[in-house]
């Protein structure tokens, strides 16, 4: 199977604190990754780094075949929907995607094309007019993932894109992510809700103190790594495997 994106041996540092430690992934075309962890774990530093926001100080990290994150070929085929929502209160829902579609170097008539498309996948097109600010807060998150596809990038990076969302914007968020996938769209998925990714993910990448320390698809994890079960009646989920290899340890 061809790599999409590959980090390998990265290591990252802010001043004393090791963020990351030797940390290897790879994510695969048309594949939706999961990155689980405890806060702190160095899941959003992975995703500065794959951003091509955040430099490594050692390792090797090559996006689409040998590019560098921070060339501006690889950067114009990455979409980024961060926790804080990177929307403008005072623009319209058309103009915070006629914006982030311009500066992602559309023009024309294909930006209208994909401002119509985008306002669909965020199910905000009787909404177009209006600002912002006034936005529940599953409109905000349905637009931000919209934003993010504007261009229509191949590697999509998303930190926390349902918190604090209502769930029938979750629904529609989550349906949303599995049509990108099947256009062909790879994404890194970073979240703390275990149901999603059982639902919507390929393959999980467990990460704790800088470093992967379990990479597989759930039911290979499952195995591997079980633990023991909640209930009489459950067996090992993702939750266990999760507290399995990270303990259970307040994290703050």
């Amino acid at each position: 199977m061809s790599t999409l994106a590959s980090l390998k041996s990265v290591r990252k540092s802010y001043g004393s604190r090791e963020a990351l430690r030797g940390l290897d992934l790879e994510l695969h075309p048309g594949e939706i990754l999961a990155l689980l962890g405890p806060n702190g774990a160095g899941k959003s530093t992975t995703m500065g780094v794959l951003a091509g926001l955040v430099e490594a100080d050692s390792g090797d990290v090559t996006l689409f075949g040998g590019l560098r994150p921070s060339d501006p070929a690889a950067r114009a085929r990455v979409g980024i929907a961060p926790q804080d929502l990177a929307l403008y209160g005072r623009l319209t829902a058309e103009e915070n995607l006629r914006f982030f579609a311009q500066i992602a170097g559309l023009r024309g008539g294909t930006v209208d094309a994909r401002v119509e498309d985008c306002l669909r996948l965020a199910g905000l097109l009787d909404r177009r007019a209006d600002r912002v600010e006034g936005f529940s807060g599953g409109m905000a998150r349905r637009l931000n993932l919209a934003c993010a596809v504007a261009h229509e990038p191949e590697l999509l990076l998303l930190d926390e894109p349902t918190v604090g969302v209502d769930p029938q914007s979750r629904a529609h968020l989550l349906a949303s992510l599995a049509a990108l996938r099947a256009e062909g769209r790879a994404i890194v998925y970073s979240t703390h809700y275990m149901e999603e990714v059982e639902r919507l993910c390929d393959r999980i990448a467990i990460v704790d103190h800088g470093v992967v320390l379990a990479t597989g698809t759930l039911d290979e994890l499952v195995a591997a790594h079980g633990g023991e079960a909640r209930t009489i009646v459950r067996g090992p989920d993702l939750e266990s495997v999760f507290l399995t290899l990270t303990g259970r340890p307040l994290r703050d």
